[in-house]
């Protein structure tokens, strides 16, 4: 693969405008928390001073007992290194898909790796180590139970509605159906070895995510993460209790939630009165009921000293929502950087004051690079078209329409004469203006009403090209789809066995190589 073309977020119209506005330093507030050398020195410091050797050493005595599979030179190095004051983590995180999910959840990954990579370069003082945290005490299972390939679409089932991490995998039979697909691919043999190797009967998801994720970024020296461990849920009792007391986030969040609704609309995540889960064979929400504490969904409940005294003995029993895990995260990490997707970023930014309150170092946040691989073929049709890729990121039917209406005599026509009316229009108003109101609302009105009718032929005109024109109109349909496989975004709908497949290792470091670290992009690789 190499690359055609990079495209900054801000350039593209697809890109939510909390993003876009992030980006470009509109958001009050938050450019402290930007991509920039200054931010990373002033992240470096504070994190520094706020994270003791007593939780350093706590987290790598666990990421030594769950790192336990076979350790690359740059993971042991990095594994040494974090016991150091001087190493940070670059963190990213993601459910626990079924082989990894769609694909961006590799891209999420890479980037975190070479931006570790750049802040060691940058700051040589400091080391700097990627971190993948895996959620595994999500339950939303039906969001992570599948993937695609452009032939099929693989999953698993579980009557399990705990923590998806602690699902035991039985049935898995979707390998052999994958087996077909890419056995005669270039490097099929080396994903069905992998799918192989971690998904094995009677293993975890957890368990299998982890071996996936070491087997193909090990090298890389990324130390992976499962926060569902009672030594760090302990770090987080203060924060917990503080939850269950006095509902501390919702309260911390509120001027923000209403400021980013007032200016966007909505928040990506809604604060509850408690943002914690219980965790035995499901996962329950706690909700407060009057003086006790209820599990939702169930009939237990608990008064206020039974829980208090199950999170002092049982820590690990209680989970953290979306909006608690960052928290979490940053409690038990020596963090400066966080790299996310749009959605993640935009909750992030909710917490700001909550961070504040609790006297906790916010990171950088980093929304993640896009990529889009296309063939060589598909990119001459575009050429053909003369088109961009950036079209296919904006609103596609205008594209359409200007391409079937593009030297049309009857559109310049009406257009020219539309200029006409609205410019003779222009001159009776300035002399109805010297006459009574009426007259005036007279010509008002006649030039509404003649405009529209122009509007309504070029309206007509267009539908006319679409019937005469219906199969180039089918081909730029057919092209949209080429690169928005189920008119979604390629990386969030092909798993990364579509691109690996005929490219192996060599892709994942075309993906590295070309990756962008100091500016949000989109990407675009050809084949």
């Amino acid at each position: 693969m190499k690359l055609h073309k990079k495209i900054p977020f801000v350039e593209l119209k697809g890109i939510p405008d909390l993003i876009t506005d992030f980006l470009k330093s509109d958001l009050p507030g938050t450019e402290e928390h930007l991509f920039s050398q200054q931010n990373f020195k002033t992240k470096i410091a504070s994190r520094g001073r706020h994270y003791s050797t007593e939780t350093r050493e706590i987290l790598c005595e666990v990421l030594s007992d769950q790192m336990a599979e076979p350790h690359s030179s740059k993971q042991i190095f990095n594994l040494k290194s974090l016991r150091e004051s001087n190493t940070f983590t670059i963190t990213t995180g993601h459910q626990l898909n079924l082989f990894s999910g769609p694909v961006f959840f590799i891209y999420k990954i890479l980037q975190t790796i070479k931006t570790a990579q750049y802040l060691t370069s940058e700051f040589p003082e400091y080391n700097f180590v990627p971190v993948f945290w895996m959620a595994t005490e999500d339950h939303d299972f039906d969001e992570i139970c599948f993937f695609n390939t452009e032939q099929h679409r693989y999953e698993i089932q579980s009557g399990s509605g705990g923590a998806v991490g602690r699902i035991i995998l039985d049935n898995v039979s979707f390998i052999s159906r994958f087996e077909k697909e890419f056995q005669d691919s270039v490097f099929g043999t080396e994903l069905i070895l992998m799918l192989k190797e971690a998904y094995k009967p009677g293993t975890t998801l957890a368990d299998a995510t982890r071996t996936l994720v070491n087997g193909i970024f090990a090298e890389y020296g990324l130390l992976i993460l499962d926060g569902d461990d009672a030594r760090l849920k302990k770090l987080m009792i203060p924060a917990f209790s503080e939850e269950l007391n006095i509902s501390a986030l919702s309260h911390s969040v509120i001027k923000q939630v209403q400021f980013l609704t007032e200016c966007y609309g909505k928040v990506q995540v809604n604060p509850r009165e408690i943002n914690l889960f219980y965790l035995s064979a499901s996962r329950n929400r706690i909700d407060k009921l009057g003086d006790s504490y209820v599990l939702a969904d169930s009939e237990r409940t608990f008064t206020s000293q039974e829980l208090h005294r199950e999170l002092r003995e049982h820590p690990e029993k209680f989970s953290p929502n979306a909006l608690m895990r960052p928290v979490y995260q940053e409690t038990v990490l020596p963090n400066v950087a966080y790299i996310g997707g749009n959605a993640e970023i935009m909750y992030w930014l909710e917490l700001t004051d909550y961070f504040k309150d609790r006297n906790i170092p916010f990171p950088v946040l980093i929304p993640r690079n896009s990529f889009l691989n296309i063939t060589n073929k598909t990119l001459q049709k575009v050429d053909k078209n003369q088109l961009q890729i950036d079209d296919f990121f904006g609103d596609y039917g205008s594209v359409i329409n200007s391409k079937l209406l593009e030297n049309n005599e009857i559109r310049k026509l009406l257009k020219d004469k539309a200029g006409e009316v609205a410019a003779a229009f222009q001159s009776i108003r300035v002399l109805a203006s010297r006459t009574d109101k009426t007259f005036g609302n007279l010509v008002a009105a006649e030039e509404t009403r003649q405009l529209k009718s122009y509007r309504r032929m070029q309206k007509r005109l267009l539908r006319a090209e679409k019937v005469k024109q219906y199969e180039r109109v089918a081909a730029l349909q057919a092209l949209y789809k080429e690169v928005h496989p189920g008119n979604k975004w390629q990386e969030r709908v092909y798993n990364f066995s579509v691109f690996y497949s005929f490219g192996g290792s060599a892709w994942l470091k075309s993906c590295l190589k070309e990756m962008e670290v100091t500016q949000a992009s989109l990407v675009v690789m050809v084949d």
